[in-house]
């Protein structure tokens, strides 16, 4: 991989050479799961910087199919180096921090662990939150409003409060140092994607045609949530 350090963001295991060592102690555990690569684009389709991210706002991008939300944020400090993490089938992982200058930058899915609450066009109810507020006593969390679970980004997405059963899935990325380019590659934790289409199947076909189940690859746009939505819902 040379330059490239090989993310995990939101992370598991080891990773060698672009390949994943499993612990040994960890023979039941939840192993990465690695999709097509697609690099992450501006608006304008030229590749984003990890420096570039700025800090504590809601972006989002689709992967690893044309319809799965994924948020991606710069928390602003590093993240936590390792986190300790379970499924809601008791399978294990560990997931090892974030990227960029100061290991601040992670992903993870926009698909909320508990009733699959995700960011369409023309409303969210889950985000990320800096602040507090009545409902929401821990700050920096990604807070759905639908039944108040709230999982921490720094921590690869445990869960804080709440009634979700498992973290969020992270996204692993990979990091060109020496361009600081990002690209998606993969998932770690408990994916909710047949869940997912599964229930919303009517609407992602009125939203994505025949793209709703097509997997990502060559690129992925980031937007800012504020654009891609019409309506966030704070609570």
């Amino acid at each position: 991989m040379e330059r490239r350090e090989f993310l995990k963001v939101c992370t598991a295991g080891a990773a060698a050479a672009g390949g994943f060592a499993a612990s040994s102690s960890l023979a039941a555990d939840a192993r990465p799961r690695m999709y097509e690569k697609a690099m992450l684009v501006d608006g304008r389709g030229q590749p984003l910087r990890a420096k570039a991210i700025p800090a504590n706002r809601n972006l989002i991008f689709h992967y690893p199919y044309a319809s799965t939300p994924c948020f991606l944020l710069n928390l602003g400090k590093p993240a936590k180096a390792s986190a300790q993490l379970k499924t809601v089938d008791n399978r294990p992982y560990e997931w090892r921090g974030g990227i960029g200058a100061v290991r601040s930058v992670v992903a993870y899915s926009a698909i909320c662990a508990h009733k699959l609450t995700y960011p369409t066009r023309d409303i969210s109810f889950i985000s990320f939150r800096a602040e507090t507020s009545a409902r929401n006593k821990h700050a920096n969390v990604i807070h759905c409003c639908s039944e108040h679970s709230q999982y921490d980004p720094a921590e690869g997405g445990r869960v804080l409060a709440g009634p979700a059963p498992q973290p969020l899935a992270a996204i692993l990325l990979e990091h060109d140092a020496g361009t600081d380019e990002l690209s998606a590659v993969g998932t770690l934790g408990g994916e909710m994607f047949n869940q997912f289409f599964a229930k919303y199947e009517f609407r992602l076909a009125l939203d994505n045609g025949a793209a709703a189940r097509q997997a990502m690859q060559g690129s992925a746009v980031v937007t800012e949530l504020e654009n891609y939505c019409k309506q966030q819902v704070k609570c």
